[in-house]
């Protein structure tokens, strides 16, 4: 249940309900910056907190039915691989931060809200979403072990931590180049590009 619920496509959703399909537009993923990127504002809000509810609210729903924090944590791994791995899109997905982020508010609270915190100076000040996303997800593993988390919580942080950065692979590359784009400029992507 875990998995189907992060498979749920919501920026394609969201995009046909704005009469647009973010696979075949921008960078042709499906999460919120390339909507932003193409529908603006309110469908990119809505992608967010669509992806956003869909790592959190099975957390809590799992927590709801079992005590078992190990469950609740596998609960929302499949959340995660959902969201990068949808099994409504072929088996392809986003880069699972939004849903990432749920997964770990409801697990992790405080880690998650430092990885939060740390997204937001970091796109402040760099302005470049990808540079956020990855610091957050640099900064979680070792937010949930400073915290006194369970040991299984640590590794499940570092596996999801190394996806959201396998995820980012293209972003990597073109920071490397210098040619990632910052907050509010858009350059210009292939059609029906890749996940990356």
């Amino acid at each position: 249940m875990g998995y189907l619920a992060g498979s749920l496509p919501v920026g394609v959703l969201v995009g046909r309900l704005y009469g647009f399909d973010p696979q075949k537009a921008g960078s042709g993923n499906i999460g919120t910056t390339n909507v932003a990127r193409i529908g603006g504002p309110i469908p990119a809000a809505l992608t967010f907190l669509g992806d956003f509810l869909k790592g959190l609210l099975p957390v809590l729903f799992a927590r709801y039915l079992v005590e078992d924090q190990f469950s609740t944590l596998v609960v929302g791994i499949f959340a995660f691989l959902g969201s990068i791995c949808s099994v409504f899109l072929g088996f392809k997905g986003g880069k699972g931060v939004a849903t990432g982020f749920g997964v770990w508010l409801g697990l992790t609270p405080l880690a998650a809200l430092t990885a939060f915190v740390l997204f937001v100076m970091v796109l402040l000040g760099f302005r470049i979403v990808s540079v956020a996303s990855l610091s957050a997800a640099t900064v979680l593993p070792v937010a949930v072990a400073a915290l006194g988390y369970p040991r299984d919580y640590f590794g499940a942080a570092v596996l999801i931590s190394a996806l959201v950065f396998y995820r980012h692979r293209g972003n990597i590359e073109r920071l490397i180049a210098g040619s990632e784009p910052k907050l509010g400029r858009s350059k210009p992507e292939p059609l029906a590009g890749s996940q990356n």
